[in-house]
């Protein structure tokens, strides 16, 4: 049984910095951080906060376990550097700790493995420390069920936002763009997107030819009696569109090629991340899809084929090929932002057509 995985981000910013930083860990459900509750002065936060000061709601203790404040947690941090400091970890937890955060410094996966066997019964919470996104998921897989929560430390919101997507909590709103212009633009290069997972039916990339209005293509896991099912591509579009990293950021899918990572969104708009196995860029005939919805008007550039489909608000799947003006799909879009590289600049003036 997989446990309540919690991802705890101890902010690498400087004080005046923490008053834009904060909300934002808010806006991508961080609950709690690590953090002195000094620091925050009178920057106003519902994030919960873990640290050694007594205004803390989880209490990190010097020794012992003392006398349990009410409404707090408590627990104690410890290097582990041989296998006494582990048995003083179970001894400890033994005495009534909600959690203990380990610190494993040379060996990383064996020690946890060790603790994570001895306290997989108690209902001691199991914490460690992560410098990097890549250490944030190995931390996670340990014996599977990895450990309880993260401390990871951080002074990056697309750092942040690439390890939720990882643990599953990174979703879209999605909503429904009604289909306003359909026209064939001749030949192009597109870009087929061969993924290293397996791909459901549902399931696609957020395509589009602005960063802020993007298309739910989906993947080719339907075949035909003509073709036949290709559950790990997604034939995504022309060379120039956008699509959204795990980061947050955006890429071109002229970018994407063997190892790179893309977001897998599904239908309810749930999103994953998978590593792309393989590009494709062939020159094929394409066809232009213009949609609307809440005033924002974004466009796509597809291959023309009948393997190419999109998502439509019922969750059933409708081929570019059969594709009407008034039909309503399933597009994502939000408040157009200049974009720098890739990465959102808010203050910027942008018009994309």
């Amino acid at each position: 049984m997989s446990k309540t995985r919690e991802l705890i981000i101890s902010p690498k910013v400087s004080q005046p910095q923490l008053s834009k930083f904060l909300p934002q860990l808010e806006e991508e459900g961080i609950n709690i951080i690590y953090l002195d509750p000094k620091k925050i002065a009178k920057t106003k936060t519902k994030l919960e906060i873990l640290f050694s000061s007594p205004s803390a709601k989880h209490i990190i203790l010097e020794k012992g376990t003392g006398k349990k404040p009410r409404g707090k947690k408590v627990g104690r941090k410890f290097k582990i550097l041989s296998n006494k400091d582990i048995e003083n970890v179970l001894t400890m937890s033994k005495k009534g700790l909600d959690f203990v955060i380990v610190e494993v410094i040379d060996w990383k996966i064996i020690p946890l493995e060790n603790i994570i066997a001895k306290l997989h019964k108690i209902h001691t919470k199991i914490y460690t420390i992560a410098r990097t996104p890549e250490e944030v998921r190995k931390m996670f897989s340990i014996l599977e069920v990895g450990v309880d929560g993260v401390i990871f430390s951080t002074s990056s919101i697309g750092e942040v936002r690439e390890v939720m997507v990882y643990l599953g909590s990174k979703s879209f709103d999605l909503k429904k763009g009604k289909i306003i212009e359909i026209k064939e633009v001749g030949d192009g290069e597109r870009v087929c997107v061969d993924t290293a997972s397996m791909l459901h039916k549902g399931e696609g990339m957020l395509i589009g030819s602005r960063s802020n209005f993007l298309f739910l293509v989906h993947n080719e896991s339907v075949g035909s009696s003509f073709t036949s099912p290709r559950p790990f591509r997604v034939n995504a579009g022309a060379v120039h569109c956008y699509t959204l990293s795990p980061d947050g950021t955006t890429s071109y899918l002229s970018e994407i090629e063997t190892g790179s990572e893309v977001l897998i969104v599904n239908s309810k708009g749930k999103a994953r991340r998978v590593t792309v196995g393989r590009s494709k860029i062939e020159r094929r005939p394409m066809v232009m899809i213009k949609a609307s919805v809440d005033g924002e008007i974004g466009g796509i550039i597809a291959q023309d084929a009948e393997t190419i489909r999109f998502v439509k608000s019922n969750g059933q799947l409708v081929s570019v090929t059969h594709l009407k003006k008034g039909d309503t799909i399933m597009v994502y879009s939000k408040e157009a932002t200049g974009r720098h590289f890739g990465m959102e600049v808010s203050d910027e003036y942008i018009l994309e057509k």
